[in-house]
Formats: C-alpha cells, structure tokens, sequence
C-alpha cells in the first residue's frame, strides 16, 4: 500500500512539472508572437478582407484562403482557413501561405516593405534575382503543424507573386502574412486588406507595398502580370493575357 502510494505521489509530482513546463513553453511561444495576430483573429480577418474594398477578383472573390503569420525571426505565429471547412480551400495553399509570409518577412526592413507580388519581375530569367525561389526549401514538417509542435519553427521558401505582406507596428517590421487560396492578384488583395483590418501597415500605408500592373501603369521593375479576373482596389484591372500556340 505504502508503494502504491509513493508511486502516485512520484506520478503526480511529474505530471505537475509537465503542466509547468507545457505552461512555459505556451508563454514562450506567445511572447515570441507578441502583436501578431492569433489564430482566432486571423480567421475574422480572413473572413471580413472580402467584403473590405470592393471586389477582391479571382476565381473565389477571397472567400476561399488560407492565411499564415510568422513573427520577425521567421517563426510561424497563426495559421487558419476563412471557411470553417478547411477541406474547401485548396490544401496546396497551405504551405504557400506559410512561404508568402516567410517571403515577406524574410526580404522586408522598418524601411522597405516589399510585398512577395513586387518580387515577380527580379526573379524571371535574365533578371537581378533569378534563381532566388531555390534559396530556402520549404519543409514539409510544416505541414498540418502549430508553432508549438517541433523543433524547427522556421517553415522556409521563398514565393515570388502576390499574397504576401510584411507587418508593422510604430513603424517597426515584426513579421509576415500569408494569403493562398486564389490567384495570385485576389491573394494579394486580401493579404493587404487583412493587414490593414489587423492595424499592422508600414509606415507608408497600406499601398506602400502595393502590387502594380504593367499596363495600365507604367513600366516598372515590381511590375506583376494581371490574372484570372484581375481587381486592384475595387477597380478592374483586366485579365491574364491569353496563350497562344502555333
């Protein structure tokens, strides 16, 4: 009796300190993702942006996303659908969402927000940053994880279209966000809006790191092609220019 006793004492003394410890670690983990988004307020986001500035464009009017935030270091923060059914939005956009946050995170400063959309033109062949996709492999283990589930928090890759945003707050970067699900132009829609519902714009507002078409605006090296029922700000913009073969 005397030993059955002391070894429910033993148990009950190491189930304590792994209450602790789990405590410790759901500390740690929220101090690392300090005025970020949670998962909760990431999907109410998601779920407002469409309805936030006129059309949003695409196949789905971003009503179909998934959304992903990393804090400054690269750590994944939140990661969520806008529909409660996260079967009907498409898995692929799962890991891409958490690419585009990393993405513009991992090339944004306090003093240059640069959007994963303004990365388009640099990385095609015969420009400055070709090759640039293949710097950072994505890693799977990601997939299907909270932050606080391995190891390596850092889910890696680098996307290089719309949907990506850096976060701000009193003018300093604290980290990305993600939105996949869409073309890539209503991705980049919705990321802004989401950023802007959130309150974490830069310093230049919430156009600083705006996707530009080229035409109708000028030439320019941030320049994205237009997609699939293209909207930017509530007006239309056109659409993905149509293949050809001999």
């Amino acid at each position: 009796m005397r030993w059955t006793l002391r070894v429910v004492a033993i148990l009950m003394v190491v189930a304590g300190l792994a209450v602790v410890a789990m405590a410790a670690t759901s500390a740690a983990s929220s101090s690392k993702c300090k005025d970020l988004p949670s998962e909760a307020q990431l999907k109410a986001h998601l779920q407002a942006a469409p309805a936030a500035g006129g059309s949003a464009g695409g196949l789905f009017e971003g009503e179909r996303m998934w959304g992903a935030v990393v804090n400054r270091a690269g750590e994944l923060c939140a990661f969520t659908t806008s529909t409660d059914d996260p079967t009907q939005v498409w898995p692929g956009s799962e890991a891409i969402s958490k690419a585009k946050a990393y993405t513009a995170n991992a090339f944004s400063l306090d003093d240059l927000a640069l959007s994963t959309a303004m990365l388009y033109t640099f990385v095609q062949p015969g420009h400055s940053l070709f090759g640039l996709n293949n710097s950072n492999p994505f890693n799977p283990d990601f997939l299907g994880k909270s932050m606080n589930e391995g190891q390596n928090k850092v889910a890696g890759d680098v996307i290089t279209f719309g949907g990506g945003t850096a976060l701000y707050k009193n003018g300093k970067i604290i980290g990305g966000l993600g939105i996949s699900g869409d073309t890539a132009c209503a991705d980049h829609e919705i990321s802004k809006r989401v950023r802007n519902l959130a309150g974490l714009n830069p310093p230049g507002g919430p156009l600083a790191d705006d996707i530009v078409y080229s035409p109708p605006e000028p030439p320019s090296v941030f320049a994205h092609p237009k997609c699939v029922n293209t909207w930017k700000n509530g007006v239309f913009i056109g659409n993905e220019t149509l293949a050809t073969y001999p």
